[in-house]
């Protein structure tokens, strides 16, 4: 499975997000390559700190906007189990081109309006996409949520109006997201007994639905019983 973190607005936690699933499906023995699609490089940072401090990791690389050509991504993630993808805001070049390859496209999205407004931009791209590469499945999923906020109660409801699904994992404002990273690992190895490690893995285990679903068999359908 190809999971792509993207979304034109920055500031919504999608490398945090990013490196978090990528350690915790690699948690779960699964073989992850990490690719960091951001100029501002956090994955590959927190590759680095993770690397001198002796912490397992996933397989990190670069890519930009040609990732989509068969012998970059397409080529490369040929030897992993899962590959996801932090992409960056604003450089709709790179999410085009890591929505060509992903599987799954999932839209990390604040609580307030602004960031609901936010999303057309973003909406506008994966429709472009959604044109070329009808199967490709795209969510929202709320972040930096402060759930005894009015704010909070009234996210999901806010964001239901995009006609975009939305997870039901929701991943709340959480001071160990932060601190997780420093210290080279994914929050559920950091602090798991925490909220943040149980949102988490909440939502790995909603993508990983996603995947049997993917590498199921089709069924027959009534085009094929005509055959």
């Amino acid at each position: 499975m190809i999971v792509a973190l993207t979304g034109q607005k920055g500031g919504v936690g999608k490398s945090t997000l990013a490196i978090c699933i990528a350690a915790e499906l690699l948690a779960r023995r699964h073989k992850v390559l990490l690719v960091d699609a951001d100029p501002q490089g956090t994955a590959r940072t927190w590759a680095e700190v993770a690397a001198e401090l002796g912490q397992p990791l996933p397989s990190v690389v670069s890519m930009g906007a040609t990732m989509h050509r068969p012998e970059q991504l397409p080529t490369v993630g040929q030897g992993y189990d899962d590959v996801v993808i932090d992409c960056p805001p604003r450089h709709g070049d790179i999410q085009r081109s890591a929505l060509m390859v992903a599987d799954v496209a999932l839209l990390p999205c604040g609580p307030s309006s602004a960031d609901a407004w936010a999303l057309a931009a973003s909406i506008d791209l994966i429709n472009e996409a959604r044109s070329l590469r009808p199967e490709l499945e795209v969510r929202i999923v709320i972040t930096r949520k402060q759930g005894r906020t009015a704010l909070g109660r009234s996210a999901r409801e806010e964001l239901t109006k995009s006609g975009i699904d939305l997870m039901k994992t929701e991943i709340g404002y959480r001071v160990a997201f932060a601190e997780s990273l420093g210290a080279g690992l994914g929050v559920t190895a950091y602090a798991p007994r925490d909220a943040a490690a149980s949102e988490t893995r909440a939502l790995v285990s909603e993508l990983l639905l996603w995947e049997r679903r993917l590498a199921a068999p089709e069924a027959p359908g009534p085009k094929a019983a005509r055959r």
